[in-house]
């Protein structure tokens, strides 16, 4: 699978890159904002995205426009629990920070197995 990732701190979009690619999959990104994100959108069918990007906090209107515009699962990763719940309907799920190594994949294997169930049922 390709993984988007839109975070805007370079140390997290970095440990972000490694986890997914240690889980084979291949990275899109790292991003920093809804415009980047949205020009490589149809590269990627998993998102790994941040409620705060560069643009401000533009990551849950971004992973509406991913789910709804590209059908991509998005996992919000964020440390914004006021944002958690108001508007993030769609997401295949929120992973806190600070996260693990294994939240992070295991949020992925989860994306990636609705997403391979989604398009086998449309062939």
């Amino acid at each position: 699978m390709n993984i988007m990732i839109v975070e805007d701190d370079y140390v997290i979009a970095k440990d972000l890159q490694s986890i997914a690619e240690a889980a084979g999959h291949r990275s899109v990104g790292p991003l920093q904002t809804m415009e980047q994100a949205l020009a490589y959108a149809a590269t990627a069918d998993i998102a790994l995205v941040d409620l705060k990007l560069a643009d401000g906090p533009t990551g849950a209107s971004l992973g509406r426009k991913l789910i709804d515009r590209f059908r991509l699962e998005v996992i919000y990763v964020t440390g914004r629990p006021e944002g958690v719940g108001a508007g993030l309907d769609g997401a295949s799920e929120v992973v806190m920070k600070p996260f693990s190594e294994e939240q992070i994949a295991a949020a992925i294997a989860r994306a990636a197995l609705r997403r391979a169930t989604r398009y086998d049922r449309i062939r």
